[in-house]
């Protein structure tokens, strides 16, 4: 394994090493311009329509039966989401460290201090098991 690691590439590989990597950069570009085609477009929905002008009934209809609604979601507004700072559930409180030590490393959060401890208790349960398995007492 060692001798291929050593061994320098050919003209061959070293082109085709190019190759692929110019193809991948390709379609790293085409995924990102898609996504920003789709992020302009979810831009283009969630700005207000201009008003519309007076135009006859005939035309008002025709262009109604035209227009289709757009399969995109509705974006999210920011007072919509609640701010972390004051989201402090239960959950929350559960899986995160309160404070840290005096050595400056956080504190265990409650949670990992609940699976150690029934880490150990199934732990001894076994080794009970087993000891009392072997002793004939089971």
């Amino acid at each position: 394994m060692s001798d291929q690691l050593d061994t320098p590439l050919t003209d061959e590989e070293r082109a085709e090493l190019e190759a692929l990597r110019a193809e991948k950069a390709r379609r790293e570009r085409a995924e990102l311009e898609a996504l920003r085609a789709e992020r302009e477009a979810v831009e283009a929905v969630s700005a207000p329509a201009p008003a519309p002008q007076a135009a006859s009934p005939v035309a008002d209809s025709q262009s109604s039966l035209q227009s289709q609604p757009s399969a995109t979601p509705a974006p999210v507004s920011a007072a919509s989401v609640p701010d972390p700072a004051e989201a402090d559930t239960f959950g929350r409180r559960m899986v995160l460290s309160q404070g840290e030590d005096e050595d400056g490393i956080p504190a265990m959060p409650p949670a990992q201090k609940i699976l150690i401890a029934l880490c150990l208790i199934a732990a001894l349960g076994a080794a009970a098991y087993v000891v009392l398995n072997n002793l004939g007492m089971l």
